[in-house]
């Protein structure tokens, strides 16, 4: 079979290459890869930036596919189950993390894509105990992105927690940005993301996903932002997805005294100078998060399972656009029936309309994740939403 390998140290180095296919044994799992997404530390192995062991080694690591062949030893996984799996390929079992089930915290682990061989092929193997077999809800594409999310809600939701209404700041738009911006979301935040000029598709990405605040910190006065947008007090949490250690310095200052300040991306060196003042004097917890561990990926087909897009329509008998309007949507809810759409009668519905702020029809209101996503009223172009509500269901199913 053909896979992309990185056959020493140094630059490039990476070749498409014809190699054996896995074999199966004890509890490892032969899987057919379907999708197999390109990391940044792929990108980083790529350009000799990682001291990368084990080589040569076929890279990727974020995947999903379907088993094809179980090893002996292999109790609950079976041949069709559709999976995607952590990137622990094995580990010492005997320190204290490896039986705290920390296993991104073992001194001893091994990962695929970096020292076992990873997705970037027609098929990779790995051990059961890594497999997370499927809901049926959730697609392989979106399966694919599960590593990735999961580093996230392992940052987010594990090393720290969020408390519904609080505003937080996350550095940096790229994927891992994006991504931990929909977790703090999800869990109730008023979400921050700032980026520089050359993020703008990113940044704009974010606004079509909902994020509340987009700053670009070259263009706009990024402190102003968030003093605007808490009352003076700074923002109760920062997630960095940056690794900049400028950009870190420049938001320490910015939040809340006695928050928390997550350090999710990688910096260029391994020691930085940091403004340990604003760290002391505010109280603030600075807090390491590395990869992800079982619980992560769990929180993380949790979100992508119950991910649910709900359109409400509000119109009123006596409104023309009203009705061409629910025609639209009822068409269109025939080729996209993952998700809901409800028509709202204003006349039988007042007081709901009332608690909802719709003051005229028709008004449209999009939901993601139980979250106001979109909320159009009056003259208004239906086309415009639903592409954005397509642009968002591409990335979740």
């Amino acid at each position: 079979m053909l896979a992309a390998v990185k056959t020493k140290a140094g630059y490039d180095n990476l070749e498409l290459l014809d190699v054996e296919e896995p074999q199966v044994y004890g509890d490892r799992v032969k899987i057919k890869v379907a999708y197999t997404g390109i990391c940044g530390s792929d990108i980083h192995t790529f350009k000799g930036e990682y001291n990368a062991k084990g080589l040569p080694v076929t890279l990727g690591h974020e995947f999903s596919g379907v088993v094809v062949e179980v090893g002996a030893d292999v109790k609950n996984v079976k041949i069709g189950d559709r999976v995607t799996s952590e990137t622990t390929f094995e580990t010492c079992e005997q320190c204290i993390y490896c039986k705290s089930k920390d296993y991104n915290l073992c001194d001893n682990r091994k990962g695929i894509g970096t020292q076992a061989n990873g997705s970037m092929a027609r098929y990779v193997l790995s051990r059961e105990e890594s497999c997370h077999v499927l809901p049926e809800k959730v697609s392989l594409r979106a399966a694919s992105l599960t590593e990735p999310l999961a580093c996230c809600t392992h940052s987010v939701m594990e090393r720290t927690s969020i408390k519904d209404g609080e505003t937080v700041l996350v550095i940096g738009p790229g994927p891992i940005g994006l991504l931990a911006a929909q977790v703090a979301k999800a869990n109730g935040a008023k979400v921050i993301i700032t980026g520089i000029t050359k993020d703008k598709p990113r940044l704009d990405l974010a606004k079509e996903i909902g994020i509340d605040v987009t700053v670009d910190s070259l263009v706009d006065d990024l402190r102003e932002v968030i003093l605007k947008e808490t009352d003076g007090y700074g923002v109760d949490k920062i997630f960095d997805c940056s690794g900049s250690v400028f950009a870190v310095n420049n938001a320490l200052p910015l939040i809340k005294k006695k928050g928390d300040f997550v350090q999710i991306g990688l910096f260029a060196k391994k020691m930085n100078e940091f403004d340990q003042e604003s760290i002391i004097q505010r109280e603030i917890r600075y807090i390491g998060s590395r990869s992800q561990k079982p619980s992560s990926w769990n929180l993380a087909l949790d979100l992508l399972e119950n991910n649910k897009i709900v359109i409400f329509q509000y119109g009123s008998i006596t409104c023309a656009p009203c009705h061409s309007l629910k025609y639209k949507l009822t068409e269109w809810q025939k080729e996209n029936s993952n998700i809901e759409v409800y028509y709202i009668p204003i006349e039988d519905n007042i007081e709901l309309a009332a608690q909802n702020g719709i003051l005229s029809a028709p008004t449209i209101e999009v939901y993601i994740e139980g979250k106001l996503f979109i909320q159009r009223s009056g003259y208004f172009s239906l086309d415009e939403i639903l592409n954005k509500v397509e642009k968002y269901k591409s990335i979740l199913y």
